[in-house]
C-alpha cells in the first residue's frame, strides 16, 4: 500500500481536515520530507493550477498525485449535483469535469464528496439520487475516456442526507451503468455511520478505491479511539493495495499531524 497526504488550496475550507494548506510547492516539499509517496490536492478552481508546473513540483520531490478533490465546488462556489436548478447542476458538472481532465493528466482520479449535495425539503430522495446518478454517469464517462476513475465519498449525516453509509453507496454504484466508479471510504465518517467499520469494508470489497486514514476525532490515527487493527485486517482481507491517505485536522500543527500520520501508516502497513 502507498501513502498520501492532503493539501488544501481552498481558503473557504480553512479549519477543515487537510494536513497542508495554501502553498503547493512547500506542501509537496514537506510531504517528501516526511516520507509520503503521494499528495491529494484540493484546488479552489482548476484555473489556479498548471499541469506543467505541478508535474515539475511532483518530479522534483519524487511524488505522485493520488487524487484531486472537487469539494471547492460546494465550499467555495455553492455548486452541487442535486441542486433543484438545472443550470446549477450543469455548472457543477462542468466544474467537476475540469478537475477530472486535469487529474487525468497524472493518471489520478477525482473525488466527489460534498458536491453530491443533499435532498432539499420538498424534493423526494428518489429525485435527488436520480440527479446525482445522472451527474455521476456523465462524469464517470468522461473519466473513463481519459483512462481514470471517479470516487464517491459517503459522508456522515451532519454533512449530507444522501449517501451516508458504505452499504447505501455500494447499492448506488450497483445501479450505475459506469464501471469505473469506486468508493472513497473515510474512517472518520465511517466511525459515525457504521456499526462495524471493518465489516463494512469487507462487504464493500473491490468497490473500495481509496481510504482516508483518520481517527475518531478527525485527528491523525493514533490520537483518537478508533480500533485500527480490525480495519487493517479487513483491508488486507479484501486485498486492498491502493493509497492510504491522511485527511486529518492539522493539529496541533501541520507538521505534527503529518508526522503522526506517516508513523501510523508505517506501523500498520509497513
Amino acid at each position: 500500500m502507498r501513502s498520501a497526504v492532503t493539501i488544501s488550496l481552498v481558503p473557504e475550507a480553512r479549519g477543515g481536515p487537510f494536513v497542508f494548506w495554501d502553498d503547493l510547492a512547500a506542501a509537496c516539499r514537506k510531504a517528501k520530507e516526511f516520507g509520503f509517496d503521494a499528495v491529494e490536492i484540493f484546488p479552489r478552481a482548476i484555473e489556479d493550477l498548471k499541469v506543467g508546473e505541478l508535474k515539475t513540483i511532483l518530479a522534483e520531490h519524487d511524488l505522485q498525485l493520488a487524487a484531486m478533490g472537487t469539494g471547492a465546488g460546494w465550499v467555495a462556489h455553492k455548486l452541487r449535483f442535486t441542486d433543484p436548478t438545472a443550470e446549477t447542476r450543469q455548472q457543477a458538472c462542468e466544474f467537476a469535469a475540469a478537475i477530472i481532465d486535469f487529474a487525468a493528466e497524472f493518471g489520478a482520479p477525482a473525488i466527489v464528496g460534498s458536491m453530491q449535495g443533499r435532498c432539499d425539503p420538498g424534493i423526494s430522495r428518489e429525485q435527488s439520487l436520480q440527479w446525482l446518478a445522472e451527474a455521476i454517469e456523465v462524469l464517470a464517462g468522461r473519466a473513463a475516456s481519459r483512462k481514470t476513475e471517479l470516487w464517491i465519498e459517503p459522508l456522515n449525516r451532519y454533512e449530507t442526507n444522501l449517501l451516508n453509509s458504505v452499504d447505501q453507496s455500494v447499492d448506488f454504484l450497483k445501479n450505475l451503468r459506469a464501471q469505473n466508479v469506486k468508493l472513497l471510504c473515510d474512517l472518520f465518517h465511517m466511525n459515525i455511520e457504521e456499526a462495524d467499520i471493518a465489516a463494512s469494508l469487507r462487504r464493500a470489497g473491490d468497490h473500495v478505491g481509496h481510504i482516508h486514514f483518520a481517527d475518531s476525532n478527525r485527528r491523525a490515527v493514533g490520537w483518537g479511539h478508533t480500533p485500527i487493527e480490525p480495519i487493517v485486517g479487513a483491508l488486507r482481507g479484501i486485498r486492498y493495495d491502493r493509497y492510504i491517505s491522511g485527511e486529518v485536522l492539522p493539529l496541533p500543527d501541520s507538521d505534527a499531524a503529518a508526522r503522526q500520520t506517516i508513523a501510523s501508516i508505517k506501523t500498520w502497513f509497513g
